[in-house]
Formats: C-alpha cells, structure tokens, sequence
C-alpha cells in the first residue's frame, strides 16, 4: 500500500465553502473510476475552520501515479489555487504496526 495525508489552508470561509464543493465533486469521480484508490477520505479540522485534511490510501505507488492522471484530478490541482493558501503532503511509510492483530 501507499498512503500520504494533505493539510489544505483556505483563503477564507467563501474559498473554503468553494473548496469543498469542489472536492465533493472530485471524490465522486474518485470513487467511479479509480479502483487502485482504497480509501480517500476528506475531513475538517476542529477548531481550524479553514483548514482541511486528505488522507488517501492506494493499492501502490502505481494506483497513486494512475491516479495523479486522472483528468478530474488534474482539474481539481489546477482550481485549487483559487482557494488554498497554502498545503504540506506527507507520504506515510510503514510503521511498527502494520495492522490490527487478528
């Protein structure tokens, strides 16, 4: 697997509003054309109303370059600057644990 999580800081409470329509629609196409996408789940963050965290989960790097492709993806990186004031990635290795105990 591979995995990585976003922080995504928005411009102000109407980008973020833009933002998240934005992403509601691209998690959709996600789910409809990327079986190598495992898990890409979107989240606020308390007490940071303007802040929004991706974490995403791919079959392998593979998945992941499959879909960096995708053109409702390249869409979504090319309209987020008319939001997002600033974003750190993190790619996830494995850790100690890799799963839960049976």
């Amino acid at each position: 697997m591979f995995a990585l999580v976003v922080k995504f800081d928005l411009f102000d409470e109407d980008a973020a509003d833009s933002f998240d329509t934005l992403v509601a629609d691209t998690v959709r196409q996600i789910a409809e054309h990327e079986p190598g996408t495992l898990v890409y789940s979107t989240h606020t963050v308390d007490d940071e109303p303007l802040s929004r965290i991706f974490y995403e989960v791919y079959a392998d790097r593979e998945a992941f370059g499959e879909h960096e492709r995708q053109p409702h993806i390249r869409a979504f990186l090319d309209r987020r600057t008319e939001y997002v004031e600033s974003f750190r990635v993190e790619f996830l290795g494995d850790g100690p644990a890799k799963g839960l105990p049976d």
